[in-house]
């Protein structure tokens, strides 16, 4: 759980230094985000390079690895689907289509406000934002109560790249290429079903 604040209280500095302006001009019109994630991922690489059992891992499930991304697919469209039913504002569909951005919230939110309007493009962009938030905040608490899978499904199309950390961390090193796989597999699904489900 300490992590888990210690990630929030980041998250909260970073948003009032970038709300009151107190950063320098340089930093607030470049993305230097990106080259963290670079290093991140290097960083993630040269640990998967490094852990013999991360390797074995991969090689002991093959197959095995894609029903990962399949399940956390079917419980992202059924909870929307059901929530659907709940909102009486906005169709099943609707609601499908925010929940098919599996955490790629720039991405999903982008393509709904073209096709449905900005009012459901906010929808999505802060659904998104809550699943990554949660997802880092609660990474713990998941694989306490639902195993170390629990993150990865959680984290969504993310798994590739944020919340790596807190699943290498929390889940193990040996489900680091179970991430990656999984958050690169959604993270190119987002596109096709977002349009697909914003036109039915």
């Amino acid at each position: 759980m300490k992590g888990s604040l210690i990630i929030l209280s980041f998250f909260i500095a970073g948003a009032l230094a970038g709300y009151t302006g107190i950063l320098p001009e340089v930093i607030l019109q470049n993305d230097f985000s990106v080259y963290v994630l670079y290093v991140l991922m290097f960083l993630v690489g040269i640990n998967i390079g490094y852990d013999s059992q991360t390797l074995a891992s991969l090689k002991i499930n093959k197959f095995r690895i894609m029903l990962v991304p399949l399940a956390t697919l079917a419980g992202t469209l059924i909870g929307s689907a059901l929530t659907g039913l709940l909102i009486p504002r906005w169709t099943i569909f609707e609601c499908m289509a925010v929940g098919s951005g599996f955490g790629y919230y720039s991405l999903s939110s982008i393509f709904i406000t073209q096709y449905k309007g900005a009012e459901l493009g906010t929808i999505a962009l802060v659904s998104n934002i809550i699943r990554e938030l949660f997802t880092l905040l609660a990474a713990p608490l998941l694989v306490a109560c639902f195993g170390k899978l629990a993150p990865v499904c959680s984290g969504g199309a993310t798994t590739m790249d944020t919340t790596l950390p807190v699943i290498s961390r929390y889940s193990g090193s040996e489900f680091v290429i179970i991430a990656i796989f999984h958050g690169i597999t959604l993270d190119l699904l987002v596109p096709f079903l977002v349009t697909f489900f914003c036109y039915l």
